[in-house]
């Protein structure tokens, strides 16, 4: 019987009590990591790690706009398992929905506070645990293909997801001389409770959206298919990968949807 994929490792996961966060909490505890789920979402957060009901795993409270919750949630993950070797840093924020004619700037500016700012922080602190404890960690950050395209969510969220492209390819240039890699995911449409409330939908109607404009048809992509991809970035598996932008798209991005000729 093979050990699990992340036994003896420590991970953070931010944006944990619900969706792709949650998906992954449970994951990585599964496969042996002990793991702090932060968020803003208090009791949904603490309703998640009573349903797993480990010793490795802990609930804590941070809004990662604000760099001290940052910093006390690392220093708190040191205190409680002793060093840290994942971070997945996944919180983020659809925000405003308004066109560029209307845009909404203070919306703007929160979404980009949260979504980049945010993961900026997270990705600072975690590395400075991660190399004063001379540890070879894995930090993985949340996009979007928004990240990689217009035209596929609002404005504010795609300018953010495309700076976080950029962000996670400048810290993987930085921390590789610790031997830190730095890697991000980027899903197609979900039916996370961020989406369903962001469009006022039911989870169902998300799906069926998702379906229909999806290149992959057949297959409907769950916040659990997202969290796989995350283990794999965290564990042994990958640990040549840095840099990289993993589309979880169904090749969704790299195809033409303008043409039906084929």
């Amino acid at each position: 019987m093979s050990k699990p994929r992340l036994e003896g490792k420590v991970a953070i996961v931010t944006g944990a009590a619900s969706g792709i966060g949650e998906e992954a909490v449970r994951l990585f505890v599964e496969n042996g990591a002990s793991v702090v789920a932060a968020d803003v979402q208090d009791e949904l957060g603490c309703r998640v790690v009573a349903s797993i009901g480990s010793e490795k795993v802990t609930y804590r409270h941070c809004d990662v706009r604000d760099e001290n919750q940052v910093k006390e949630m690392v220093n708190h993950t040191l205190e409680k398992f002793g060093s840290l070797d994942i971070l997945f840093s996944n919180a983020g924020i659809i925000g405003t929905l308004t066109g560029i004619l209307d845009l909404d700037i203070s919306g703007f500016d929160d979404t980009m506070a949260t979504n980049v700012r945010g993961v900026a922080a997270t990705i600072k602190h975690a590395a400075r645990a991660m190399v004063a404890g001379k540890v070879r960690g894995s930090i993985i950050c949340t996009s979007s293909v928004a990240g990689l395209i217009g035209g596929t969510g609002p404005h504010a969220y795609t300018a953010s997801k495309h700076a976080l492209v950029g962000l996670v390819r400048a810290t993987c240039s930085e921390l590789g001389t610790y031997g830190i890699r730095v890697n991000c995911i980027s899903p197609f449409g979900i039916a996370t409770p961020l989406s369903c409330a962001a469009y006022n939908l039911k989870p169902h109607e998300v799906e069926a959206n998702s379906l229909a404009l999806s290149n992959l048809k057949g297959t409907v992509l769950k916040a659990r298919d997202v969290a796989e991809a995350a283990l794999f970035l965290a564990s042994d598996e990958s640990t040549y990968i840095s840099g990289h932008n993993l589309t979880v798209d169904g090749g969704f991005t790299v195809v033409n949807h303008s043409s039906s000729a084929f």
